[in-house]
């Protein structure tokens, strides 16, 4: 999955996968469970939990007992995630995109250059990926193109 993830420029390591193995391993068991009989089906709603987390720096708790087939959320254990103002989650994006979005977020005047060599793609690619986020209207240039910003509308 790292090796996947960082093919499309994600920064990614095993940290997060060690701290949390044992909630990954169930929510891939939870992704492919069905109990028809007991009204149980299969979700992905914990795996998107724990990947917003490694993408997206998202904060949802990730704990096992959430994913019991019989547990019964209460109000007082809602997960309110720390999500940056501009929900990625919700986006129209390939991986590219988003690993190249991520970027311009954390960084507004990266340049193409250095994109090149945060995300491992060709100068090429990095500059469809911008295209596309611009025509998409996920980003624009500010302040001319030398030495502008780019600024992210969503």
């Amino acid at each position: 999955m790292i090796k996947y993830m960082k093919t499309f420029g994600f920064k990614v390591n095993n940290d997060v996968f060690e701290k949390n193995s044992w909630y990954f391993r169930n929510a891939l068991v939870r992704a492919n469970y069905n109990n028809l009989q007991n009204g149980v089906h299969a979700t992905i709603k914990f795996l998107e939990m724990f990947f917003s987390n490694l993408i997206l720096g998202t904060e949802y708790e990730l704990k096992n007992r959430y994913m019991h087939v019989d547990y019964v959320e209460d109000s007082s254990q809602r997960v309110n995630p720390k999500v940056p103002k501009s929900q990625f989650d919700t986006l129209e994006c390939t991986l590219e995109e988003l690993a190249v979005l991520e970027l311009i977020y954390k960084n507004p005047s990266i340049k193409q250059k250095d994109l090149v060599a945060e995300t491992g793609k060709s100068l090429s690619t990095v500059k469809r990926i911008m295209e596309s986020l611009q025509k998409k209207e996920y980003i624009r240039r500010v302040d001319g193109k030398r030495y502008g910003k780019w600024e992210v509308l969503i």
